[in-house]
């Protein structure tokens, strides 16, 4: 027998939730097989089999926080692919509650009114052993429970769901049973009315934490200006498709802000910069974070020393970082580090907003929505231009307001003015 253990997953991660497991016991995997998914404060992360065999039985459940070296499953692996249907009844059977010994058709005819999973008709549905021990232990019939799983498996979350659902059902004729208390439980707080719950993911747990946290470790303070965006919208426009033949990517507006920024970073120093105890730490070398918005909440893979690479490296790593972000393939070395941040929320039609610090760094720009509006020109006359408010939220403990306004002052002269860009960032 051999066992399966949670494998090291990055220098700053000790732990993970598991979020489920792929496989069952009595399955037979072969090395380097994925057999669970774990949700780590980041990422998630696959684990994978380090040798072939038959899985004889987990070790946790899905749910359960588990350290890097944890032993999670244990494999058989003298067992080959043949042998992997006994082998799942072997582990069931163990599972079973053990009784005193009796008759073989008494022991039968007693299994057969006690099961929780068994119907009229006999059949059973096809559960994970962790959902079969729970049912067992709430006293749930397995053929009542909904099942959202794609394969028709039932699983632990299910059999929850049922209770929960079960438990707010009767929450009315239980409100009326105990008026008497003088405390209401929590759950009735809703009196009755429908509500879901469902358990925070782990990355959206710390997701939350990280908000909380900027705003209690930080002094944060958010500057705005506004750009004309024609100069950018007018070269974009002239240069798009020679662009796209020549290097195969489509020519943003983030590879633009990006050299912005930098050009930027590079006069004020200190908004690429970061507190480390009684120190500020300025960083010579310009990783700029990109938010990306996913299904569990916003993350920020980074964009390495962005000062180096062309427009369309830029452009090119924006979309890669992207696609592995909707497909849950980012790696921990895509989203540590990182000195500056820019995040988009134009791209959701916001017109402005106060973005939150991606701490420990110091400062964070917002983009917004192009729109048409008018603009006056001179005394005389108004024009109708394109214009995005932009926003930089900074750590006043080590950035003054004169820093801030310049910084965002000079981001603005560098966009009104692309060919700066090729200059100064």
């Amino acid at each position: 027998m051999a066992e399966i253990k949670v494998p090291e997953l990055a220098e700053s991660i000790t732990e993970g939730t598991i979020a489920q497991f792929l496989k069952e016991p009595g399955e037979y995997v072969n090395q380097g097989e994925n057999i669970a998914e774990l949700e780590t404060d980041k990422v998630n992360v696959e684990v994978t089999a380090e040798q072939s065999g038959v899985i004889q039985k987990f070790l946790k459940e899905a749910g359960d926080t588990v350290e890097v070296g944890d032993a999670i499953a244990v494999v058989d692996e003298n067992a080959d692919s043949s042998s992997s249907d006994s082998s799942a009844g072997e582990t069931e059977a163990k599972e079973a509650p053990k009784e005193e010994a009796k008759p073989a058709e008494e022991s039968s005819s007693s299994e057969e009114s006690d099961d929780v999973e068994a119907d009229d008709s006999g059949e059973k549905p096809v559960a994970s052993p962790a959902a079969r021990k729970l049912a067992r232990e709430k006293g749930i019939d397995l053929n009542a429970v909904p099942v959202r799983d794609p394969l028709g498996r039932v699983r632990t979350e299910d059999v929850e769901n049922y209770e929960q659902n079960k438990e707010k059902a009767s929450a009315p004729k239980q409100k009326e049973e105990k008026k008497q208390d003088s405390k209401p439980k929590e759950k009735d707080e809703f009196e009755g009315k429908p509500v879901v719950r469902e358990r925070m993911s782990r990355r959206r747990q710390t997701i939350a934490n990280r908000l909380v946290e900027a705003q209690q470790t930080s002094a944060m303070l958010t500057t705005f200006n506004e750009i004309d965006m024609s100069a950018v919208m007018e070269l974009r426009k002239r240069r798009k498709d020679r662009f796209q033949e020549m290097h195969d990517v489509r020519l943003g507006f983030m590879s633009f802000f990006t050299k912005a920024v930098i050009g930027a970073l590079k006069q004020y120093p200190y908004l690429n910069a970061e507190i480390q105890g009684s120190e500020i730490v300025r960083k010579q070398f310009y990783d700029i974070g990109m938010a990306v918005s996913t299904e569990e909440g916003l993350i920020v893979p980074v964009v390495r020393d962005a000062d180096k690479k062309t427009f369309a490296d830029i452009e090119q790593e924006v979309v890669d970082l992207s696609k592995k972000a909707q497909n849950n393939q980012l790696q921990i070395s895509d989203l540590q580090g990182g000195s500056f941040t820019i995040t988009n929320g134009g791209v959701f039609g916001s017109l402005l907003s106060t973005p939150i610090l991606n701490t420990p760094q110091v400062g964070i720009l917002g983009m917004h929505k192009i729109q048409w509006r008018p603009v006056a020109i001179d005394e005389e006359n108004m024009e109708n231009r394109p214009m995005m408010y932009i926003a930089l939220s900074y750590d006043h403990r080590i950035v003054d307001g004169k820093e801030a306004v310049s910084f965002l002052v000079k981001v603005k002269e560098l966009l009104e003015e692309p060919e700066n860009l090729l200059l100064e960032g």
